[in-house]
């Protein structure tokens, strides 16, 4: 076996390997296969991340891991598949930085592992034993992969600044009372419809 035969059936595995596991985590949040939320879950977990709005977070994470996955594996349009498996593993090591680099104190230690293999198998390419070779390259040119990885850095760069800011934000229930509403007794804001009763009668 040659080294470039060994090189190409190097790549296959990490390809089939990294992109079987992207694909299952993409198969949770959007089919709610293997144990995972589907949509609807996945929807309420982005909007008690922080991600905003939840429904498109969900789905753009799901299509990301699960589309970016199977591409990967496939050694289909390689650098895109990469760049979009990379920003979806942004998110998550947003929510994970917090706790520290490992995993087994909730880190960030996987995600940002997956986000690095994918976008090494991105930039290197899927090798002899894909459809990128099969098809001539016609989805694996520079030009792709400088578009892809920019526009996703771009996008995960805005989708977790957005976030950083809406986890800053102070509670909508701190900022006093909002129009229609006066402190009761208590200190709190009384309902809007109650100062409407009052109006009524």
């Amino acid at each position: 076996m040659t080294a470039l035969n060994r090189r190409d059936l190097g790549l296959l595995v990490l390809r089939v390997g990294t992109g079987a596991v992207l694909a299952a985590h993409g198969a949770q949040k959007l089919f709610g296969w293997f144990g995972g939320g589907g949509i609807e879950g996945t929807t309420q977990a982005m909007e008690a991340m922080g991600f905003s709005p939840g429904r498109q977070s969900a789905v753009a994470a799901g299509l990301g891991e699960a589309g970016g996955g199977a591409l990967l594996a496939l050694g289909l349009a390689t650098p895109a598949a990469g760049a979009a498996a990379a920003g979806a593993m942004a998110g998550a090591v947003s929510v994970h930085a917090p706790s520290g680099f490992f995993a087994m104190s909730g880190g960030y230690e996987y995600p940002a592992f997956l986000g690095f293999t994918a976008a090494a198998i991105g930039v290197t390419g899927a090798g002899r034993y894909s459809l990128d070779h099969a098809t001539g390259h016609v989805l694996d040119r520079p030009w792709v992969v400088a578009t892809a990885f920019i526009g996703t850095a771009l996008a995960a760069a805005a989708v977790v600044g957005r976030r950083a800011q809406a986890i800053a934000a102070p509670p909508e229930q701190d900022a006093g009372p909002g129009p229609g509403q006066a402190p009761s007794a208590s200190g709190e804001p009384e309902p809007e419809h109650g100062a409407a009763r009052e109006t009524e009668g």
